[in-house]
């Protein structure tokens, strides 16, 4: 190689390396991933070297406005959506270049525009909610309306991994490795046992809230209906008889029965339980399932008796009152 070729390559690479010099562009430390592409309603922190007065409050912070773009002193209006916050400062950096020498640009994000977020389940709205900003799940929760008189005593979390692995000890990965699954404790979370189970939600999250495991008291009973059992909670019929407020006057508790579910079929197992047995201390008071059904019937006999005795009481009344006529 002559000595001109040799001046003229390093002429060129001296020129190089000046122009890669002209523009220094900082990385900037998202609150999302590195692949998070800015949009309308996102709101950024712009830094220039030696340039400080970028937005009114002097802070750097601009909100992305409805167009996509952002509007900056000397360079005006520069489009923002759809590039990373590592491009857009390069972007920048070549629009200031104009004015600044070496101009160092670092642009950072300060807060996400508007996301979507699943909540699924037995909350007050259940839906597809939007995020905005930083929210806590149980934030989340709440502007879905919170929580549901039967909502369960488990919040389970699904969530992208180019979020990162959920911050929980039970997080584990799904099959197919591209979502991060846990489950949050109500009630670790409501008595401040576990706040640090209170995370912040991400875009695109899926919160499921599950129905609580029931049992239901029907028939003779003073409160008939579905009853809530609590997180690793037994109940024994003689407890859910305590729930459904006690028995009716005419019912006919020695023949009582638990009716259960049968997997993979509509029928239902009867298992016979004497809850007068029960009461007197005799008996055993059988544990009921999730889903179980307790049934007391009515006795006839006690029905035929109160009848008679309501139809003597009204006859009653009817001569007291026809005597002081």
């Amino acid at each position: 190689m002559t000595p001109a070729i040799l001046r003229f390559s390093a002429l060129l690479a001296l020129a190089a390396s000046a122009t890669a010099q002209a523009i220094v562009v900082t990385p900037s430390s998202p609150t999302g991933p590195s692949t998070y592409t800015l949009g309308p309603g996102d709101q950024i922190i712009v830094k220039v070297l030696d340039l400080d007065e970028l937005s009114p409050d002097r802070t750097g912070a601009i909100r992305i406005d409805a167009r996509g773009d952002i509007t900056l002193p000397l360079v005006g209006r520069v489009p923002a959506e759809g590039l990373t916050t590592d491009q857009f400062a390069l972007q920048l950096a070549t629009r200031f270049k104009k004015f600044l020498h070496e101009p160092d640009v670092t642009v950072s994000l300060l807060e996400m525009r508007s996301q979507p977020i699943s909540v699924l389940g037995a909350v007050q709205q259940p839906g597809v909610h939007q995020l905005m900003g930083r929210k806590t799940l149980f934030e989340v929760i709440s502007i879905a309306g919170g929580l549901r008189q039967d909502a369960g005593h488990q919040v389970k979390i699904t969530r992208r991994l180019e979020w990162g692995r959920i911050p929980l000890r039970d997080a584990q990965d799904d099959a197919t490795g591209r979502f991060s699954v846990a489950s949050v404790s109500v009630r670790s979370v409501m008595d401040a046992s576990r706040p640090d189970e209170n995370i912040e939600i991400k875009p695109n999250d899926v919160i499921s809230v599950p129905r609580a495991e029931l049992v239901y008291v029907v028939g003779a009973v003073k409160k008939a209906g579905g009853y809530i059992l609590g997180e690793h909670e037994q109940i024994s019929a003689l407890q859910a008889l305590s729930l459904a407020e006690g028995l009716d006057r005419a019912s006919a508790p020695g023949r009582a029965r638990i009716m259960r579910a049968v997997p993979n079929s509509s029928e239902r197992q009867e298992i016979p339980v004497d809850l007068k047995k029960v009461m007197a201390g005799r008996g055993q008071d059988l544990p009921l399932k999730a889903d179980d059904i307790l049934f007391i019937p009515t006795s006839a006999g006690k029905v035929a008796a109160l009848r008679s005795i309501e139809a003597a009481i009204q006859v009653g009344t009817g001569m007291a009152i026809y005597g002081r006529l």
